[in-house]
C-alpha cells in the first residue's frame, strides 16, 4: 500500500518559534537561534494510527515582506499548525486573522488545524493566561489547543500528529463521498430509454 502525502502549514507571527517546534518534530533538534526571514520545507515519515504518511511541512516566516505568499500556502495545505508565543497576546491577536483568511482562501469552515502555545517553558513570562487560549479555541470550534515548548521537546510530536490525523479523516471522508458519488446512476434521458426498454412486457394468452 502506497503511503499518502499530506501538506502542513506552519503559521503564526515572527518569533513565536515554530522554526524550533519544526526543526525539533523533524530532527530532533533544538536550534536556539534561527534566521527568521528563512522559509523551508521538510519531510518526515511518521506512523499514525497504524497508518504510514509522509508529512511535506512548510515551515513559513512570520516577517511582513512574507504575507504575500501565504495565499498560495494557504490554497496548498491541508493542514495548519498556528502557533503564538504565551509570552505574547498580540501573537495570539494575530492568528485570529489568519484562521479567517485560510477559512477564507479553503471556503470551508472544517479545515483540520491546531492551537500551539508555544514557549511553555516561559512560564514566569506568560502573558497569554491558558483560559483565553483554551476560550479561543472553542470559539473555533472546538480546535485543539495545545501548550508546548521547543526547548524541552514537551507536546512536540502531538502536535504534528493531531493535526495529521484531522488530515486522515478529512482525505477519508471526502475519498468516501466522491465513491458514493460515483456509484450512483446518472439520471439522464438514455437512462429512461434503458428503463423504458426494460419494463415487464404483458403477454396475453
Amino acid at each position: 500500500m502506497s503511503q499518502r502525502e499530506y501538506h502542513i502549514v506552519v503559521l503564526g507571527s515572527g518569533g513565536v518559534g515554530k522554526s524550533c517546534l519544526t526543526a525539533q518534530f523533524v530532527q530532533n533538534v533544538w536550534i536556539e537561534s534561527y534566521d527568521p526571514t528563512i522559509e523551508d520545507s521538510y519531510r518526515k515519515a511518521i506512523e499514525v494510527d497504524g497508518r504510514h504518511v509522509i508529512l511535506e511541512i512548510l515551515d513559513t516566516a512570520g516577517t511582513e515582506q512574507f504575507t504575500a505568499m501565504r495565499e498560495l500556502y494557504m490554497k496548498t495545505g491541508q493542514g495548519f499548525l498556528l502557533v503564538f508565543s504565551i509570552t505574547s497576546m498580540s501573537s495570539l491577536y494575530e492568528l485570529q486573522e489568519l484562521r479567517e483568511q485560510i477559512r477564507r482562501i479553503k471556503e470551508d469552515d472544517n479545515v483540520p488545524m491546531v492551537l500551539v502555545g508555544n514557549k511553555s517553558d516561559l512560564e514566569d513570562d506568560r502573558a497569554v493566561p491558558r483560559a483565553r487560549a483554551f476560550k479561543l479555541s472553542q470559539e473555533w470550534g472546538g480546535v485543539p489547543y495545545y501548550e508546548a515548548s521547543a526547548r524541552r521537546r514537551a507536546n512536540v510530536d502531538e502536535v504534528f500528529v493531531d493535526l495529521c490525523r484531522q488530515i486522515i479523516h478529512k482525505d477519508r471522508d471526502q475519498r468516501e463521498a466522491l465513491e458514493r458519488r460515483g456509484t450512483r446512476r446518472p439520471q439522464g434521458r438514455g437512462d429512461r430509454r434503458t428503463r423504458r426498454n426494460h419494463r415487464p412486457r404483458c403477454t396475453i394468452l
